[in-house]
């Protein structure tokens, strides 16, 4: 599972973030290296907070592009 940066409260706010092109950063703590391209497992938001939301991202040339 990877995470994102900023930590959002909720995927909505993942997607209208994306949407407006704002920048998103995606990391696995611990867990090896993001892939640059191809489809990752995401979960937010990150500690402290619980776990509320849980997507599947697309990333291409190191970027989160879309997320479902």
């Amino acid at each position: 599972m990877a995470y994102v940066e900023p930590n959002f409260k909720t995927k909505k706010e993942l997607k209208e973030a994306l949407k407006a092109g704002n920048p998103v950063t995606v990391f696995q703590p611990g867990l090896g290296t993001v892939p640059a391209d191809g489809t990752i497992s995401l979960e937010g938001p990150h500690f402290p907070r619980p776990h509320t939301w849980y997507a599947k991202g697309t990333m291409a040339g190191g970027q989160l592009v879309r997320v479902d």
